[in-house]
């Protein structure tokens, strides 16, 4: 089977693309197995980072706090992004332009603009910084994300499958529930997964509203960056990688069940 040079050069292309994009990520889990602490000369195969890991308490800590604000915030973003996505789809009314720009807004302001304007709020009504403080901040930042996942899954949507649950004596509630919500769970499920991936990877925001005792993951990893970042992070950035490859295919099975 011949190929042509415009077929060559595209696989060319495309490999490229590929090898920029997955080589950083290659080299990480690499070195979560070198024996040398300094990620510049490979020096011998061990498991020993994964181990001690396992045993930094100030790490897991972290990890344990990202994890928290990010299920907590994600729950909570997700449930008012998608009531919100519904209604700015359902109905007409007054200001609706308006508040539907408003909802992009705190997706394309720079981040700093963003946490400088929560910590001066949380300020002015003088909440102390800790989890609440941060979880309210990655509830604000993640809504807007699943209002436009949600309402791009709803442009497809054919609003006389509810007309005919309600025909044959569904409440409106019943109708959300047992025909709107399954045909849009996809949607859901993706504006979930976005939440959750921008709230256990966020810094700027995080780093102006937490507090002494919740600091995140990934500002853990930031203090560490000054005198140099353990592979123990490189064994933890793994063993997240290889969960959130396990989730993305169970969110794709789902996905593809329900299509």
């Amino acid at each position: 089977m011949r190929f042509s040079l415009g077929s060559k050069l595209s696989f060319l292309y495309a490999s490229l693309i590929y090898l920029f994009l997955y080589m950083p990520i290659a080299i990480l889990i690499l070195y979560s197995f070198n024996q040398s602490k300094l990620n510049a000369v490979w020096t011998g195969f061990t498991f020993d980072w994964y181990l001690k890991l396992m045993q930094n308490s100030e790490v897991l800590e972290a990890m344990k706090t990202s994890l928290v604000v990010a299920l907590i915030s994600t729950i909570a973003a997700t449930m008012i992004g998608t009531l919100a996505a519904v209604g700015m789809y359902r109905y007409q009314f007054r200001g609706k332009t308006a508040l539907d720009a408003m909802l992009y807004l705190p997706i394309v302001i720079p981040e700093i603009v963003m946490g400088i304007s929560l910590l001066a709020l949380f300020s002015q009504f003088e909440i102390p910084l800790g989890y609440f403080t941060l979880i309210a901040a990655h509830i604000t930042f993640s809504i807007p994300f699943v209002v436009v996942v949600v309402r791009a899954r709803l442009a497809g949507f054919d609003r006389s499958i509810e007309e005919a649950a309600m025909d044959l004596g569904a409440t409106p509630w019943e109708t959300f529930v047992k025909v709107t919500v399954p045909i849009i769970a996809p949607g859901i499920l993706a504006s979930a997964l976005l939440a959750f991936t921008l709230s256990i990877d966020d810094v700027i925001i995080s780093f102006f509203v937490a507090g002494p005792s919740s600091s995140t993951l990934p500002l853990k990893i930031f203090s560490m960056v000054k005198f140099g970042v353990s592979p123990e992070i490189n064994a933890l950035s793994t063993l997240m990688l290889i969960v959130t490859l396990f989730l993305v295919i169970i969110a794709e099975r789902i996905r593809m069940r329900k299509n």
